[in-house]
């Protein structure tokens, strides 16, 4: 069993039609019994393992034929991960090595330090595909950030680039594909045979609370798919936020966090946004943790009251814009803009500055929306409550601490 996680890129030193000769100096000295490679998981033989110099996986007709590897040449870069161990961390999402299907990369686009992959799988693997679960790419642990009729994108944020053979990629490679084991479980056995697999395994990514550099990286990659992070301030407010990216905003999201997190919606912007748009900061002092409130705004092209989820969602996303001008927003509106401090979560370590530096860093605009958790008995959710609440929506949450620390 695997997580997704790389331990180590290897280099295919020689390739015949039953065996890989890959040099992974780190891998080799585990001496595992099996290693995936590039999401294939291979037997190594035992000579090998007693060289210490590089490892020889066995490869199979099948192998060859039901994934990449039956193309891949000497000198090729591959994501090499050994199995887990007894008392390991699952931090990804559970991975057989068995390759599902075989997609073909049909578009990348640079969005700033993130690249946005776009991938057309066979037809057969689309009822696996749900966004925001997740999903193996050439062995790699990542969140469906999108679906579309034939195909999907996936998020890649600086460390996956950088930790993993995803960066070589170019359109037109073709990649190994695998769901996520409990997705495939759900399509094998469902609990109900007439409900959708999308159903099943909508809310199946990993969730629950994540610390230091690894897990404010995840984090990342969790706002660059469009999905939530719950952010805990404990020493500021005591409370926490789900915290959105602004630029991909849906209206289910402004639902979810009306009906679900319960808060008061606002939107933190980098102060920069929040002068070219002309958005005057509220008078008075402010309340009493530093929040700086900016006059309220809706959408000039909107048709109804802008107190809808769709029409708020349509206003965050046009504040999110290179392009908005002053005169797209009419005042006072029912979307609450929020100043972050110009130096930062290194000025302030609040939540208004934790998603704006969270949308930097997933490569997306300097806005976003934050929203309060909020117990059904109306008391503001503490650490407890919060740990509860992620697992329950499949939702990673960070302190904020971690966040100011390595972002």
């Amino acid at each position: 069993m695997f997580t997704g996680h790389i331990h180590e890129i290897g280099t295919v030193m020689a390739v015949d039609q039953h065996q890989l000769t890959i040099g992974a100096p780190e891998t080799t000295l585990r001496a595992p019994g099996v290693i995936c490679v590039n999401g294939v998981g291979l037997t190594v033989a035992r000579g090998a393992r007693e060289s210490g110099v590089v490892l020889e996986a066995g490869m199979s007709a099948d192998t060859r034929r039901r994934s990449t590897l039956g193309q891949i040449q000497p000198g090729t870069r591959v994501n090499v991960e050994t199995p887990l161990r007894v008392g390991d961390p699952c931090a990804g999402h559970l991975v057989q090595g068995d390759v599902e299907a075989v997609g073909k990369i049909v578009r990348i686009d640079d969005e700033g330090s993130m690249r946005r992959m776009w991938i057309k799988p066979p037809e057969r693997f689309h009822p696996l595909i749900v966004a925001k679960a997740q999903i193996a790419v050439d062995g790699v642990s990542l969140t469906v950030a999108e679906v579309a009729r034939d195909r999907f994108a996936v998020a890649l944020v600086p460390l996956t680039l950088r930790a993993t053979t995803l960066a070589d990629l170019s359109v037109g490679d073709r990649v190994n594909l695998e769901p996520d084991l409990v997705t495939r479980l759900a399509r094998r056995w469902p609990s109900d045979p007439g409900q959708a697999v999308t159903e099943v395994v909508a809310a199946l990514p990993w969730a629950g609370r994540l610390t230091g550099a690894r897990g404010v990286q995840q984090a990342v990659a969790q706002i660059a798919a469009g999905g939530a992070v719950v952010v805990w301030d404990p020493d500021r407010e005591g409370e926490g936020d789900v915290v959105f990216a602004g630029a991909r905003l849906r209206p289910e999201a402004f639902t979810f966090m009306l009906t679900q997190v319960c808060g008061h919606p606002t939107v933190p912007c980098a102060p920069e946004v929040l002068r070219r748009l002309d958005l005057e900061r509220v008078p008075g002092a402010g309340d009493r943790h530093g929040t700086r409130p900016h006059v309220p705004v809706d959408l000039t092209a909107g048709t109804g009251t802008g107190v809808s989820a769709a029409e708020r969602a349509a206003t965050v996303r046009r504040l999110a814009h290179p392009d908005a001008r002053p005169t797209d927003f009419l005042r006072p509106g029912h979307v609450f803009p929020l100043a972050a401090r110009p130096g930062g979560l290194a000025e302030r370590a609040g939540h208004t500055e934790a998603t704006v530096a969270l949308c930097v860093a997933a490569g997306l605009p300097p806005v976003g929306v934050c929203c309060e958790v909020m117990n059904p008995d109306g008391t503001m959710a503490k650490a407890a409550d919060l740990e509860l609440a992620a697992l329950r929506w499949g939702l990673p949450l960070v302190d904020v601490a971690d966040l100011a620390k390595h972002l």
